[in-house]
């Protein structure tokens, strides 16, 4: 399966770029992760758990950054072992291009499963991944370039 969207983040490049090799950055915003682990600068283990259709799946596995361009671009690759239930495994080309103050993140993403995972049907398991991919990116984007608090908003404007 593929799928591309974009996000436009209110943050410069640079501090985008940054977050996309933040462990903890990338341990809050990935959905039904519990952990991440950073063992080399371009390469992390996690922890998740996910629920897809009736059923739900821990999984332990590998995330590495690869085609490295910084702070233009990279290749985040994933692959996820389930145990019984199978394996999840993919990448994302991701590209963060700067407009004035604003960094727009584009993505393309190519996911596989199999095992028992891949027998819920072609149809819930695009659906379920596309959501846990724009959940990950909207996460993403909120938390690089949050969104002030009306109360901070007005002191600001005082």
């Amino acid at each position: 399966m593929e799928f591309s969207g974009s996000h436009r983040i209110a943050s410069p490049r640079a501090a985008v770029w940054a977050a996309l090799n933040d462990p903890e950055v990338l341990r809050q915003c990935t959905p039904g992760c519990q952990e991440v682990v950073q063992v080399s600068p371009t390469e992390f283990t996690a922890k998740m758990v996910l629920k897809i259709g009736p059923m739900k799946v821990a999984f332990a596995g590998n995330v590495t950054l690869t085609e490295l361009d910084p702070p233009a671009s990279c290749r985040i690759v994933g692959e996820g072992q389930g145990g019984v239930a199978g394996f999840a495994k993919g990448s994302s080309l991701v590209r963060l291009d700067e407009e004035g103050e604003e960094t727009v993140l584009t993505y393309q993403t190519e996911a596989k499963v199999g095992g028992k995972i891949a027998q819920l049907g072609a149809r819930l398991i695009d659906g379920t991944v596309k959501k846990l991919t724009g959940e990950f990116f909207t996460a993403f984007a909120a938390v690089v370039a949050p969104v002030p608090e009306p109360a901070e908003a007005a002191a600001g404007e005082a």
